[in-house]
């Protein structure tokens, strides 16, 4: 796919026939996104991903290579980025410097410089398999996702495509172990980096997480759930329960993998006096639009807890004063609201690590169990 300045974001997509029915995929290192609304009409193929706004309409060539576009939703406008898919080839990208001079596995402390000359921390983890890459990027308000790409001689290619991330990494190595180029994200994102391989390079996480306003501790909204009906947490079905209050959007792959993660957990401790909500926050405050995205992730994950839109734009400065004016600014997405059986407000965590980062998504479930845990331990 082709970024406005013409630099191009990489990724593999499959097709095979199941019962004459043909079925696409795209891969990203261990992840398979199966496509949808899949529409074969003389030249024309059209598909879907399963969650986000994110559609391609596309022409088959005669070498069976594709050509089209990805058409992607967001709170300024619909993009439309030039799209080719060449048939028979199997790599990501070519090895056209040779095998690789570098192993570049490990942890990487990694340091972006923004257009502007601020700079921000992150954690990359890679793996590397001779000349294979795979990893992800680790930021204190959650992950890349899965990542994949090559070593080829000193230089370094990586990209992941799910969607919504359409992010791309360029750099090169050097015998000191270091590696700077460039990171491209989105449809005209650039930042430089530089990374130096350190097995003890950490992110704080939750740092950007909101705080209690005033002395009021209790939430107090009401919003209507994607089928229409006016959900408040003063229900009762949330009265002297362990409430975890997910502040979201469908545009959010972080939020797309925490969704995965409290569906399942919601179903295995339902039982146990746990109840869980979703606050979406959404690139338009259109309720059809908001409503039609939503319901991807709650039919992908079959999300038994309610959905909620909250009819305030992402992008809105004031969305947290118009939703959730106890708590100071929501800065980044995913955040979790943790409250007690008394209805009080005892957590709130920005940030989600999900499976691409392994055994750091490991502990962050063990974290959480043991904050569930604990409020259940409370009297109401």
């Amino acid at each position: 796919m082709q970024r406005e300045d013409s630099v191009l974001v990489i990724f593999n997509l499959h097709s095979s026939t199941n019962n004459g029915k043909l079925e696409l995929f795209i891969t990203n290192a261990s992840e398979k996104i199966e496509l949808s609304d899949i529409v074969l009409k003389g030249d024309s193929l059209n598909f879907n991903l399963p969650v986000f706004e994110s559609s391609f309409k596309t022409r088959i060539l005669s070498d069976g290579s594709l050509q089209g576009i990805w058409i992607k939703g967001t709170a300024a406008r619909i993009q439309h980025w030039p799209f080719y898919a060449k048939a028979g080839v199997s790599e990501r990208f070519p090895l056209k410097h040779g095998d690789a001079k570098f192993n570049l596995g490990g942890r990487w402390k990694l340091t972006l410089t923004r257009p502007n000359g601020t700079t921000r921390l992150a954690v990359a983890e890679f793996e590397q398999n001779q000349n294979k890459l795979t990893g992800t990027v680790i930021t204190p308000n959650g992950d890349y996702r899965f990542m994949e790409g090559i070593v080829t001689g000193d230089s370094m290619f990586l990209s992941v495509f799910d969607g919504a991330h359409a992010y791309y990494f360029r750099g090169r190595a050097d015998e000191q172990e270091q590696l700077s180029g460039f990171y491209y994200a989105g449809i005209n994102g650039r930042e430089a980096f530089i990374a130096v391989k350190d097995e003890t390079a950490g992110i704080a996480e939750g740092i950007s997480s909101p705080k209690l306003r005033t002395s009021d501790d209790r939430l107090n909204f009401k919003f209507k759930d994607i089928d229409g009906n006016w959900v408040s947490i003063n229900d009762a079905r949330f009265k002297n329960k362990v409430v975890i209050v997910q502040l979201m959007g469908s545009w959010c792959p972080n939020c797309m993998d925490e969704t995965a993660f409290l569906s399942d957990y919601y179903k295995k401790n339902k039982a146990r006096g746990v109840e869980v909500v979703s606050l979406a926050y959404e690139y338009s405050t259109d309720f059809e639009r908001s409503q039609k995205t939503l319901r991807k992730f709650q039919q992908l994950h079959k999300v038994t807890y309610p959905m909620l839109i909250t009819g305030v734009g992402v992008s809105d400065s004031l969305r947290t004063e118009k939703t959730l004016p106890q708590i100071t600014p929501i800065r980044a997405f995913p955040t979790s609201i943790f409250i007690g059986k008394d209805g009080r407000i005892k957590k709130i965590h920005t940030g989600f690590v999900g499976p691409g980062t392994g055994n750091r998504y490991e502990e962050y479930k063990k974290r959480f169990y043991a904050w569930v845990d604990e409020l259940l331990a409370q009297e109401p």
